[in-house]
């Protein structure tokens, strides 16, 4: 039995949307029969993910692995606290840094952000696509003055240049990773703060760990560079033709884009199916 991971924006699904090339759910369905499980191992929160459940799935690690589920079981569940939440919030507003903030059930953007994404270029970076998909189809995410208080996994970051995010890095390094996309857009950083005390991989290995299965059956696919610890913890990673050059470099395998059935042509080239 392998144990399968999917990144889903730009990877399972065209980035921003919620529905996989028919040649994927083919595949997903063909490897689940032939006694594989398959996972979805995304940045997104549970409320941005869930449509895809519906797809058949054997669990997920969400919120960049801040949020891990096996079968009905949760294995792992770390939000930030809310007073650390609040003033990582304050400085990056302070600096000019637009956010996105997600609990588990909801998202909440900044009321300019949308404004803000209208002047930025960069069509191939697919969390920045994802982002502006999301704003203006309004899939989930509120404005921030809604935010209840609800414990937050993870905070979404957008600027004009690196130096607006400085002191934030100063102050929070220690403890958070700021994921900055590689791939190019004209005017804009973008990115977000995972907490050291997960990621992708350590999710990844929660699961194996949950189902007694040796990592060395386990297959992960991904496109941008938040899928890094995934493709570094299992033991084949494979990178979408439309991915992030650095992850290509990191990983096992380049496989077709998500446009051209990558996720099909790569489960048959890895016997997945």
């Amino acid at each position: 039995m392998k144990l399968i991971f999917l990144d889903i924006d730009g990877t399972l699904t065209e980035a921003g949307t919620n529905v996989p090339p028919e040649s994927a759910l083919n595949a997903i369905r063909a490897a689940r029969s032939a006694g594989n499980k398959v996972f979805l191992c995304t940045g997104r929160n549970y409320a941005m993910l869930s449509p895809l459940l519906q797809y058949g799935f054997d669990g997920f690690v969400g919120s960049a692995g801040g949020y891990v589920v096996c079968g009905d079981k949760v294995l792992y569940d770390h939000p930030m606290p809310r007073e650390l939440s609040d003033e990582i919030l304050r400085v990056l507003h302070e600096n000019g840094v637009h956010c996105t903030v997600e609990a588990r059930d909801a998202s909440y953007s900044d009321e300019d952000i949308v404004d803000f994404l209208a002047g930025v270029s960069g069509d191939g970076n697919s969390e920045l696509v994802r982002w502006r998909k999301a704003l203006n189809e309004n899939l989930h995410i509120r404005p921030m003055h809604e935010y209840d208080g609800a414990p937050l996994y993870k905070i979404i970051f957008m600027c004009r240049d690196t130096e607006e995010l400085a002191a934030a890095r100063a102050a929070y390094d220690k403890d958070f990773n700021f994921v900055v996309q590689d791939v190019f857009s004209k005017g804009c950083v973008n990115g977000e703060m995972i907490n050291r005390a997960f990621d992708k991989g350590r999710g990844v290995r929660m699961i194996a760990d949950e189902l007694g299965v040796s990592m060395e059956n386990t297959v992960g696919f991904g496109d941008s560079m938040n899928d890094l610890e995934m493709i570094e913890a299992v033991a084949v990673g494979v990178c979408m033709a439309n991915g992030s050059p650095a992850l290509k470099e990191r990983s096992d395998l380049v496989c077709a884009a998500v446009s051209e059935d990558g996720i099909a042509r790569a489960f048959e080239q890895l016997k997945l199916i």
